[in-house]
């Protein structure tokens, strides 16, 4: 299963109808929750999501709309009797925020914190990127290698079948056949996150070659001042965002409780998306939504 699962997608300030931040992208065996703010645990029962999903939390910076729910999740963790270690990532200028949050939540979770204070890997697949806000930030970006697709029609050719094809996949040769002649190469998938930031380098790296995107969108372009004065992404600017890095999949949310309607801020990121001749999709996400993750691309070899 790679899914995303929107848990909360209003900035500062809850609405009625959105709860502060919270993603959990499930990927695999894996469950990467971004950005838990307060009120996450909640969601996520209503999500119908269990605590036990969760490996790892991703903090892309230490706002309270986007970490205040972290004590309460961690509780449920430890309530619901959690046994595997529970990766915490998080900038390290954020070390005493973080400290005083975890020592708000009950005790008994194998709980393993690792700060970063550059860019590069933080875990297997898993890499961190700045963004430009008013304290530091970085995105995430989930990638799996590449690998490759056989096609029946060159294996049933070269007489591989059965068991011999998982050979031939292990050893990458069985006689005289190799993967290369029986298979097409194929992309790994890549999601990935980009929270609170104005439009920087680090940003447009994020999005380059993402098959699913979430990110930002707290104002509307005609508050572009606004989102400059404060360091954040405007719809368009979002879909802009995308479209140049040509990912697939958008997810806007992180929501100015200004907007009670989205619709119209994803009519501006797929005006930008349209502008720039790309096919991006485009998701004006609500809370409870779940958006997969495309299927894998594959590219004639």
């Amino acid at each position: 299963m790679r899914e995303l699962v929107v848990l909360g997608t209003s900035s500062q300030v809850p609405t009625r109808t959105r709860n502060h931040n919270g993603y959990l992208l499930r990927w695999d065996g894996q469950g990467l929750l971004v950005d838990p703010g307060e009120g996450t645990q909640r969601q996520m029962i209503h999500a119908g999501v269990p605590a036990s999903a969760v490996t790892r939390v991703c903090l892309t910076h230490v706002h309270g709309d986007h970490c205040y729910g972290l004590p309460g999740v961690l509780s449920r963790m430890v309530l619901d009797g959690v046994q595997h270690p529970v990766h915490v990532h998080y900038p390290a200028s954020g070390e005493a925020v973080v400290r005083a949050l975890v020592g708000l939540a009950t005790p008994g979770l194998d709980l393993r914190l690792h700060p970063h204070g550059a860019a590069g890997p933080v875990a297997d697949g898993l890499d961190v990127v700045p963004l430009r806000h008013r304290v530091e930030a970085y995105g995430y970006r989930l990638t799996e290698p590449d690998g490759r697709t056989f096609l029946p029609e060159r294996l049933a050719a070269a007489g591989v079948a059965g068991p011999d094809v998982g050979r031939l996949a292990r050893d990458g040769r069985l006689g005289a056949v190799r993967v290369a002649d029986v298979s097409v190469p194929r992309p790994g998938q890549r999601v990935a996150v980009v929270m609170d930031t104005a439009v920087c380098d680090g940003a447009a790296e994020l999005a380059d070659g993402a098959d699913l995107l979430l990110a930002e969108s707290t104002f509307a372009d005609a508050d572009a001042g606004l989102a400059e004065t404060y360091l954040h992404l405007t719809a368009g600017q979002a879909g802009a965002l995308a479209a140049a890095g040509g990912a697939r999949t958008l997810v806007l949310s992180h929501f100015s409780s200004r907007y009670p309607d989205v619709g119209p801020l994803r009519a501006e990121a797929e005006a930008a998306v349209r502008a720039a001749g790309a096919t991006t999709t485009v998701v004006a996400a609500h809370d409870g939504d779940r958006v997969p993750v495309p299927p894998r691309r594959t590219t004639a070899g």
